[in-house]
Parts: C-alpha cells; sequence; structure tokens
C-alpha cells in the first residue's frame, strides 16, 4: 500500500485499509502504532514577522503527545513532535527566496531502521533540500486519522494547501509527469509511455532517436499540487487531449516568446497554463500513477505533436544521499546520466502566468 489519507479545504478521506474504502471509524485496536510512513503538507512559505502554524496537533490519550510544522521569520522550517516527556525538535533552512510558488514539506519517519527526515522541495527547480532526523519513533494511527479527517482537532495554517499520509517512506527530488496513456513517439509509432522500456527509442522534437535509459513511476493523491491537467487538443500542437502532472514541463515557441525571453524556446510548468479552455483540472480516481523517461540527454519527447521535457536529474549521481531519497535509488549509480543543464530554460512562476496571460489575450 501507500497513500492512506489526504486532507485538503474541501475533501477529506483516510484508510489504512486504501483509498476506495473511506473508512471514517477506526477499525484498527486504539494505540496502534504506524512504524514508518510520510506526512507531506504542500504549503505557500508565509512572508511573515512571526512565527506561522503549518500544521500542528495535541492530545493527551493514550499518553500526551503533540506534533508540529512551522515557518519561522527568516525561512525556517521547524519541526517539533513530542511523546510524553521527550520533545524532539529539527530545524530545516529554506533555500528558497521565492514566496509566490508552492512548496512541499515531506516528513518520513522508518522506527525500524532508526531512521528520518525533514525535506522541503519547491515544484519547479531547486531539488530537495533534506536533514536527518535519528531515532525517529513510529506514529499512532488515531493521530494521523484526526490531522486527516478532524479539523476540530488540529491546526492547519491558511497558506496549506494540502496533507497526505503515506504509510511508505516516499522519495523526493525528481518526479514523473505523465500519466500512463500519455503516446509518445517512437521509432515504431506512438506509444504509451506505460509500455516503454529501457532500449526503446524514442523520438525528439528535432527528429532524433534517444534510447530509453530508465523509466520511472510513481502513484500519488491527485489532489492538491498533484492533480493532473488536461491539454486539450487544438491547442498546443495537440492532435488529441492529453493528461500530464501540474508540474510537467511543456516547451513553448514562438515568436512572442523570442521577443519576452530572448530564446527560441521556453520550458512552462503545466499548472501554469490552466484557464479552463486549453488546459483545465482533470477528473479521474483519488489517486493516480505516473510516469517518465529518463534519456541519456534532456530531451524534448513528442506527445500527439506536443513538445513534452523528459526527466531532468541535473548532476543528481553525484550526490549519494541525495540519490539514495529519490526514485532513481534503485538504479546503478555508474550508469546515471549527468544533464549540464534542461534542454530550454525553465520559466520562473511570474514569468509563466504572463505569457500564458499573455497567449490567452
Amino acid at each position: 500500500m501507500t497513500w492512506i489519507g489526504v486532507t485538503d479545504r474541501n475533501a477529506a478521506w483516510f484508510s489504512p485499509e486504501g483509498g476506495a474504502s473511506r473508512a471514517a471509524e477506526a477499525s484498527w485496536p486504539p494505540g496502534t502504532m504506524m512504524p514508518r510512513g510520510t506526512l507531506v503538507v504542500e504549503t505557500r512559505l508565509p512572508s511573515s514577522e512571526r512565527p506561522r502554524t503549518l500544521l500542528s496537533f495535541e492530545r493527551s490519550h493514550p499518553w500526551p503527545g503533540a506534533f508540529s510544522l512551522q515557518a519561522l521569520p527568516g525561512g525556517n522550517i521547524v519541526l517539533v513532535e513530542a511523546q510524553g516527556a521527550d520533545t524532539r525538535t529539527a530545524v530545516l533552512p529554506c533555500p528558497y527566496d521565492d514566496r509566490t510558488d508552492i512548496a512541499r514539506l515531506s516528513f518520513a519517519w522508518d522506527a525500524p531502521r532508526r531512521m528520518g527526515r525533514l525535506s522541503i522541495e519547491r515544484l519547479g527547480p531547486g531539488g530537495a533540500h533534506t536533514v536527518a532526523l535519528p531515532d525517529t519513533r513510529p506514529m499512532l494511527l488515531d493521530d494521523l486519522r484526526d490531522l486527516m479527517l478532524k479539523p476540530q482537532r488540529r491546526e492547519m495554517g491558511r497558506d496549506v494547501i494540502l496533507a497526505a499520509v503515506s504509510d511508505q517512506v516516499e522519495p523526493v527530488g525528481p518526479m514523473p509527469g505523465l500519466t500512463p496513456h500519455t503516446p509518445i513517439a517512437t521509432h515504431l509509432g506512438e506509444r504509451p509511455v506505460h509500455a516503454l522500456r529501457r532500449g526503446d527509442l524514442v523520438v525528439t522534437d528535432r527528429g532524433d532517436l534517444v534510447p530509453v535509459l530508465q523509466v520511472i513511476r510513481r502513484t500519488v493523491p491527485a489532489m492538491g499540487s498533484f492533480r493532473p491537467i488536461r491539454l486539450r487538443a487544438g491547442y498546443f500542437g495537440l492532435t488529441r487531449d492529453i493528461v500530464v502532472a501540474p508540474h510537467q514541463n511543456l516547451v513553448m515557441r514562438g515568436s512572442d516568446v523570442e521577443y519576452m525571453f530572448g530564446r527560441e524556446a521556453v520550458l512552462v510548468p503545466a499548472r501554469h497554463l490552466v484557464n479552463n479552455v486549453s488546459a483545465l483540472p482533470a477528473e479521474g480516481p483519488d489517486l493516480v500513477t505516473l510516469f517518465q523517461v529518463l534519456l541519456p540527454g534532456h530531451e524534448v519527447l513528442m506527445a500527439s505533436g506536443c513538445g513534452l521535457a523528459s526527466l531532468f536529474i541535473g548532476r543528481l549521481r553525484r550526490k549519494p544521499e541525495d540519490l539514495a531519497a529519490t526514485l532513481l535509488a534503485p538504479f546503478d549509480r555508474s550508469r546515471l546520466p549527468e544533464h549540464a543543464r534542461p534542454a530550454w530554460p525553465e520559466l520562473r512562476p511570474f514569468e509563466a502566468i504572463t505569457l500564458a496571460t499573455n497567449r490567452a489575450a
């Protein structure tokens, strides 16, 4: 299993048996612990001269306990966890000056392995930043249920978009961004991305044939910044609709791109293109599985006429500790490529919004 609970401003569910069953009442013995897992909080980082609570709760039974994530002035993120008289604190410096984009905080614990981590990553470029948490403890299943389902038992900051809990240590770092049936151009014609395998040849926007090194996949809640985007045929060069993750980069060209940014092409995340006409939030199940292909270089894939960026990993293989926290951890580090730079520059949020607004005018 993986995700067992999600909450945002409009909906929530929690079920250790899986998302479909929607178990709201406890079907487990009181005091049941979850030995490993991940609590994810998506938020806009508040600009404030005082501490801001992102997510917190307190309890008195079966023993006193508390948990909180706070954003401090200056950018630090502080995690406080208390069980009985034992209180532990971790501080994660926030490396991002731009407060306009969404950040994803991940608190992961693995009590049997006596390890944990607190990570922050934003949806655009920049990678994940992590502090290790030694000797982490399991969390109570009742606490996690209350965090997801009982607003009266928690405090959730106004800047928080989504909170979710998984029963696994979730990866951080490079994310796949294509839904399973996204048609990718190959030397044998279009194939759904989920069917691609190592060694298959994909066709880039330049007409080159490039071998697939790996295909990665990840299942995530279809809410918050994970909610897929439907790109409609007739726009972006598409001959039929496709559905991608909000962070998936599209390649955009044109005279306006050259005039505004001085480049032949730029990368624009799908979330900045949503206008409910050419791009709109997709409907679907609670969980979505995303795929992406890793190529020797950072390339532009073709999907029904639309240019989509392949997976960009930079020089991640030079950082074994960072690599170990990602979806690429199972692969031979010596056989991973290095991407010196993206195929095209990725626009910052305000630049992408300006371009999208200009095209919609």
